[in-house]
């Protein structure tokens, strides 16, 4: 395999199973990326206070602090860490869970090594580890609703919206795509790049993203649900 990314890429894989940690650790050390291991989740929130990484891959069953409760308090203290997360086949509560909470991604158990360093580079990429491309950076407005996909951050109203990495993917694509229907299969290849995918995965990230730029999440202005079909966005600024 060849190198993917530069060296000074860190990622902190938490796994209680040492076996899974080390064939992801050979794999992405192979990719180009430093690895850190975690066995539980107070080691890894310690690993994360220590040094923090560009990415964490995050197993959802372990003992003491599973990886939902893991994730819920990164995303309090460093909501804009890139989280993947590894879940037991079957287990949709979980990954429907874990995306609420606010993970990026999501691999399901017997996962596929190469897979899971495709998932982890499409992340990172996206969160802005390798530097956006000058033809397409560009600040969107919509009334006091502000992304700058250079910096890639975002604002209402002057405040700073906490978003993860596919929640301010989600809203860039839908800025810069309004007044259109797109299906959920339209959306998670379009902003996820995925061919196949669960659609849950869509519904969580609209939910939590209306919960950030909605003044009403229950009645939306501009993240409107299209019945039968998906989501469309409307400008609440008349001039776009």
């Amino acid at each position: 395999m060849g190198s993917v990314y530069p060296v000074e890429h860190q990622v902190l894989v938490v796994d209680d199973d040492p076996t899974v940690s080390d064939v992801v650790r050979r794999y992405l050390e192979q990719s180009g990326c430093r690895v850190r291991l975690a066995a539980d989740g107070s080691a890894a929130l310690a690993a994360v206070a220590a040094e923090r990484p560009d990415l964490v891959v995050l197993d959802v069953m372990m003992p003491g602090l599973d990886g939902l409760e893991v994730c819920r308090r990164l995303r309090r203290d460093v909501p804009d860490l890139p989280v993947v997360m590894l879940t037991a086949l079957g287990e949709e509560a979980d990954r429907v869970l874990g995306l609420e909470i606010g993970a990026d991604d999501y691999v399901t158990k017997p996962f596929s090594p190469r897979e899971l360093v495709l998932r982890i580079r499409s992340v990172l990429r996206r969160a802005g580890a390798v530097a956006p491309d000058p033809a397409v950076a560009a600040q969107l407005t919509d009334g006091d609703l502000i992304a700058d996909t250079a910096r890639r951050v975002a604002s209402l109203r002057g405040e700073a919206l906490p978003l993860t990495v596919r929640e301010f993917d989600l809203l860039e694509f839908l800025l810069r795509n309004p007044g259109r229907a797109w299906s959920r299969t339209d959306l998670l290849k379009r902003v996820w790049g995925w061919q196949i995918g669960d659609h849950s995965t869509v519904t969580v990230h609209v939910r939590r993203l209306r919960e950030k730029v909605e003044d009403d999440p229950a009645s939306p202005r501009r993240i409107r649900t299209v019945w039968g079909i998906g989501y469309r966005y409307e400008p609440e600024d008349p001039a776009r």
